[in-house]
């Protein structure tokens, strides 16, 4: 599935569009370079959630914890992992046993260690807005992605 993000308002309502398609325990990659709007889809989807707070990139904390809505949802950033091996040195493999929806940013910096995706989200600049292109692995993901194609665009 492929979704052209014109400008940020669109990458911030995609989010929120995303949002209303989640279950408990998905597990979604946020692939792209810097700047491709990674950070700017979940804060999209924790809105769509109704969460008000700020939303920021968790690149130095790892990981943002929200207990919002219908759903616990965990934001994840291992942009500054040099190696795999951190991912494990930092204990996070529990949090991706709980059942809360988790958004992982530079997921292949944590290499095998990361649990599979379910939905991976490719997002790339695309002249003055973005591209994302969405792909399943998973029946959880294929679930996320039926929900998503049955809702109207606005």
């Amino acid at each position: 599935m492929k979704v052209d993000l014109p400008d940020e308002q669109a990458t911030l309502a995609f989010g929120a569009r995303l949002a209303q398609a989640l279950e408990p325990g998905v597990v979604i990659y946020l692939c792209g370079d810097l700047g491709s709007g990674k950070t700017t889809l979940v804060r999209g989807v924790l809105r769509g959630l109704d969460y008000t707070g700020n939303v920021k990139s968790p690149t130095y904390t790892l990981v943002e914890l929200y207990a919002i809505s219908r759903l616990n949802l965990h934001h994840f950033d291992f942009y500054r992992f040099s190696q795999p091996e951190e991912y494990l040195d930092a204990g996070l493999d529990e949090y991706f046993q709980g059942g809360a929806v988790c958004l992982v940013e530079w997921p292949d910096k944590a290499g095998e260690y990361l649990v599979p995706a379910d939905l991976r989200i490719g997002l790339a600049v695309a002249g003055s807005g973005r591209m994302a292109e969405l792909t399943s692995s998973t029946e959880a993901g294929r679930a996320c992605l039926t929900k998503l194609r049955r809702q109207s665009p606005g």
